[in-house]
């Protein structure tokens, strides 16, 4: 079972910021398929993994920091899930 605050963090991301997902390598593509099944993600990995699924319109070595939206979901993630760093078990839809 996930975590509602992911919820909260994916409704942001999504209805918010227009981050959805999209196509990686040709393929449909979502953040949820990039987040390790454990450990700790931090914020600019989750960014980073949030670019990645986003797919073909940024190149697999783009820098998420440098994107002008960066501090906006760096805002984001620390105010859903009250960290800068997570364990990857709270990365998940609580359905």
């Amino acid at each position: 079972m996930g975590d509602g605050a992911y919820n909260k963090l994916q409704h942001e991301l999504c209805v918010g910021m227009g981050f959805c997902g999209g196509l990686a390598d040709g393929k449909p593509s979502h953040v949820d398929d990039f987040i390790p099944e454990g450990g700790v993600v931090t914020v600019d990995q989750f960014i980073q993994l949030l670019f990645q699924a986003e797919g073909d319109g940024y190149p697999a070595n783009y820098d998420a920091k440098q994107s002008p939206q960066y501090e906006e979901l760096k805002r984001i993630f620390v105010e859903q899930m009250g960290a800068v760093s997570v364990n990857a078990s709270r990365l998940k839809w609580d359905v």
